[in-house]
């Protein structure tokens, strides 16, 4: 009885703006934190990291969305990931947009050496391009533009943006050598991303058995 009432939920007019609304909660409390010095002694460092962070929280819940519309049995999930997966992009911008703002004072020449002398920079700066190129294909125009083969395709592309962002993280950390959160964000992903490919190779499998 429980999984049609959060299928009705899910439908309704109501889920998508609740959701929004919980999205923007933790920059909410970051604009909070800054109004009102609540983000410690060194507040810009805490600025980029927390946007940091939670770009790879929403790309974990982004990711979680098929395996839970599978497993749980709740396909009226599946209007919601746009949502989620644009979140994604706006908090990895946040994160650039406060990393030239408050570490580079907006000078793109330093900006761009920047880019090209730190690895952990790099990788972040190419996981924010592909990011970019799949907010930029989220809709419905780009799909049909596109078509759903090549589209499908191109939003592969979030496995490589999934590596890239622990990648990046894993350097950052690299130099206080402090592996734990890394290696909780690299555990969530990895099971993730592990069950999108072993449910996109069991499917084959799974419809030769039915056709025997």
């Amino acid at each position: 009885m429980l999984r049609p009432a959060v299928n009705r939920f899910l439908a309704g007019g109501a889920a998508k703006p609740l959701l929004f609304c919980l999205l923007l909660m933790p920059l909410a409390w970051l604009v909070y934190g800054a109004a009102f010095d609540r983000l410690g002694a060194n507040p810009a460092e805490a600025l980029v990291r927390a946007t940091g962070d939670w770009t790879l929280r929403m790309l974990c819940l982004v990711l979680l969305v098929t395996p839970l519309r599978v497993v749980g049995g709740l396909p009226t999930l599946a209007r919601l990931r746009r949502m989620v997966g644009l979140f994604v992009f706006f908090y990895v911008l946040l994160h650039f947009i406060a990393y030239g703002w408050l570490d580079m004072g907006f000078d793109a020449a330093d900006i761009a050496k920047d880019i090209g002398k730190r690895p952990f920079i790099l990788v972040g700066f190419a996981a924010l391009l592909l990011l970019t190129a799949l907010a930029a294909t989220s809709f419905n125009a780009a799909i049909r533009a596109l078509g759903a083969k090549r589209w499908r395709q191109l939003h592969r592309a979030v496995y490589a943006v999934a590596a890239l962002g622990i990648l990046h993280f894993y350097w950052m950390r690299a130099a206080k050598h402090n592996f734990a959160e890394v290696a909780v964000y690299a555990g969530i992903l990895a099971v993730l991303l592990g069950w999108r490919v072993w449910s996109r190779f069991s499917r084959p499998a799974s419809r030769a058995q039915t056709a025997t």
